[in-house]
This record gives structure tokens, sequence and C-alpha cells, in this order.
């Protein structure tokens, strides 16, 4: 009965949310229908309370207990104040509060882009510092949700779950299926379905305290596995703890996370140039950034059925590129290979929509399995970010399975 009670974790928590968006008491206890705006250190009890923090929504979701919850809302995170009670390990958890990016049973974040097709997502950073304690039995975790349509409320068909952190003999929703490597760190994969959505989790073998990575990374995989597909939506990213046994003191630092498409940064807050927001130049943080861009430079010379441009946008010390292939000739390219050198200095830390192998000198952009073909007439897109100790100047000379591109 232990996977079957833990697959109800996801279908107790989203259902009694979609109750609590109408504005419908459960349990006696009256619900929040709108999300008011916080202010610093705002304090929620209220069962399914929300707030919101800047361009995120706040909640605090307690879904799995009767018990008290009480989260302290900062500028850019939280802190749980109060976690009364406890559930059994081998059932669900307490509750989910977290901090979120895009739409949850028609609660969007203000600004908001989401949700948004993820074959016209170039990238979406985010990036989290979470705080520990010792007295708890939790998960901590990134929830992502996929579904084949726009959606903003209701359950997504596919949940994406990335476990940072766990304390105690609890385990995902489904079984143990393998290992993959993303975002440059290996993890254990479980797959499974709690009765509503599929689910797929991605548990570190080691607690993580903080981390940037790029969303993509992980529905790409999620993609390679048959959970979702291409043309679906990415609707909401949002990372908070999963508690079964007390959690006061739990606590998310700082959470950013914007949603790049064509290139551009579109979520929320001020930007340019740079595929963050927050205050900062050239760094993973939050509001307004500074950065400048380097667009539209193509690469080889002579004749040939490839056109490569190059879109850069850099800041000291750092870049981002994405890097589109366009298929000029009159036959389809498959399990396509794009060369380039990278200026001296400049190296990859990771990439989506490709592999690029070594990380710096010439290196070898290769096709995922989900986008190997190349129709003539077509394109296909991917994108990596890097450090630069010198120029950060675009690469030429690029090469298709061998052949020059224009």
């Amino acid at each position: 009965m232990k996977s079957l009670q833990q697959a109800l974790r996801s279908t107790r928590r989203t259902a009694v949310a979609a109750l609590a968006a109408l504005g419908i008491g459960v349990g006696g206890l009256v619900t929040l229908a709108s999300a008011p705006a916080a202010h610093a250190d705002t304090q929620i009890c209220d069962q399914y309370g929300s707030t919101t923090a800047g361009k995120y929504v706040v909640q605090n979701n307690r879904w799995g207990t009767t018990e008290a919850q009480c989260i302290n809302v900062t500028s850019n995170g939280f802190q749980v104040t109060t976690a009364d009670g406890s559930v059994a390990t081998n059932g669900a958890p307490k509750s989910y509060p977290s901090i979120y990016n895009g739409c949850h049973y028609k609660n969007c974040s203000p600004g908001t882009n989401l949700p948004a097709q993820l074959s016209g997502i170039s990238s979406a950073p985010t990036s989290i510092s979470y705080g520990y304690v010792g007295n708890a039995v939790f998960d901590a975790a990134y929830d992502i949700w996929l579904d084949p349509t726009a959606k903003t409320d209701g359950v997504n068909k596919t949940e994406i779950m990335v476990w940072f952190n766990h304390v105690g003999p609890v385990q995902p929703v489904g079984s143990k299926v393998g290992t993959a490597n993303v975002g440059g760190r290996s993890w254990d994969v479980w797959t499974g379905n709690n009765g509503g959505n599929d689910v797929i989790s991605f548990v570190a073998p080691s607690a993580i305290d903080s981390w940037s990575f790029d969303v993509k990374d992980f529905a790409n995989e999620t993609i390679s596995r048959g959970l979702a597909q291409s043309n679906w939506y990415l609707t909401s990213v949002q990372a908070g703890f999963e508690p079964w046994q007390n959690g006061a003191g739990l606590s998310v630092n700082s959470f950013s996370s914007s949603v790049n498409t064509g290139g551009s940064s579109t979520n929320g807050g001020t930007s340019s140039g740079t595929t963050n927001g927050g205050t900062s130049s050239g760094t993973s943080n939050g509001g307004t950034t500074a950065g400048t861009t380097n667009g539209g430079s193509t690469g080889g010379t002579g004749s040939s059925a490839c056109k490569v441009t190059y879109a850069a946008q850099t800041w000291s010390g750092g870049f981002t590129a994405n890097v589109t292939i366009a298929n000029t000739g009159s036959s389809a390219v498959s399990s396509w290979k794009l060369g380039f050198t990278l200026p001296s200095g400049q190296t990859v830390t990771s990439a989506w929509n490709a592999t690029v192998s070594p990380s710096s000198g010439a290196v070898t952009a290769s096709s995922m399995a989900y986008n190997g073909s190349i129709p003539a007439g077509g394109s296909q897109s991917f994108g990596f970010q890097g450090t630069a100790t010198g120029s950060t100047a675009s690469p030429t000379a690029f090469t298709l399975n061998g052949t020059p591109c224009s």
C-alpha cells in the first residue's frame, strides 16, 4: 500500500487547491480566493492562503493535515514558522508550502508569461537557496508542471519533481527506473502515476543547498522518456517543501525564475540582455538586469546547404547564446552535429536542446533524441550558457555534420 498512499499526495494537493481557488471552504475553514500584495515579513496561517512576493506567488498549501502551519513571506522567499503535527511517512505529506512563477488553479504570478510552449522556450533559468533544519522529515523539491494545452487551472498531465534534499524514510511517487545526468548533475529517476497525472522525479543522491539551473534541461529529459512532448506547455515552476513531520524553520532563502522565448527575457520585471530577472548585472538574481546583446551573427563561408544564426547576450564574466541551424538544402538532415570553436577564455557551463562537448575550444553541439531531424527548409535551435574570462565575441566557421555552413 505504500506506493498507493504516496500516490495520493499530488491528487489530494491539487484537488484541495482547486477548491481553494474557487473560494470554497474545506473542513470548515475559509479559503482565500485571491492573492493580496505582500510586504516584508507577511505571515500566512490560512490553510490555503497565498500572497505575492514581488513577481512570484507564495502559498501555504496545508492540504494533508488539520494541524496548524504558518509561513513568513519575505521579498523573494519564505520560512515555515509553525508546522504542528505529523503524518505517516509511508503516505502523503502534510503540505507543500512553496513559491512559484506561472499559473496554479487560476492564481497566476504577476507579469508571468506562462503558460508557454516548450518548443518556443529558449531557456528557463531558475535559482534557489534552501535553508534546512535537523528535526523534520521532509523533502525539498521543485514542482514543474507540463500540459498538452495552455492550462491555467486544473491538474496538468505531467508533474516533474526535482528533489534537492530529503530526510527520513520518504520516497517519490512510483518506483526508481534508473539514473540520468541533467544540468551537469547525476540524479536517481523515479516515475509513476498518482491517479491524476504522470509524475517523474529526479532525486539528488546528496543534499543540495543552492543551485542555478535551466528548467528546460529537465523538460527535455522528460520528453526523451516519453512523458511529455515539445509542443506541450510549461505552466508553472514551483519550489518548496513537502513535510511529513515537523518542519518549522525550513526556508526558501531566495528564489528566481524566468522564461525566455525567442532569445529574450519575458518573465515580469525589467530586463535587458540577460536571461534572468532581479537587480544584477549578468547574474542569476531577481529584478532589474543589465547586459548587452550581440545579435544575429552568422558563421562559415562559401556555398552550403545550411545557415547558422548565433545570437548572444553578454555581461562581464559571462554570456548566453541562442543558435539556430537552418537547413537550406533540398533533403532532411538527421542526427545533426554542429561544430564550432569558442574564442579563448569562453567555457560552456550548461546547454539546452543539445549536448555541447567539450566545454571549451573546438566544441560540438549534438542533437537530442527529440530534435535530431531538420527538414528541408526547416530549422532547429539550441542554446547554452557560459563564462568568459576574456573575449565575449561570437564564434565563426560553423560546420553541420562536417559541411561548412554560411
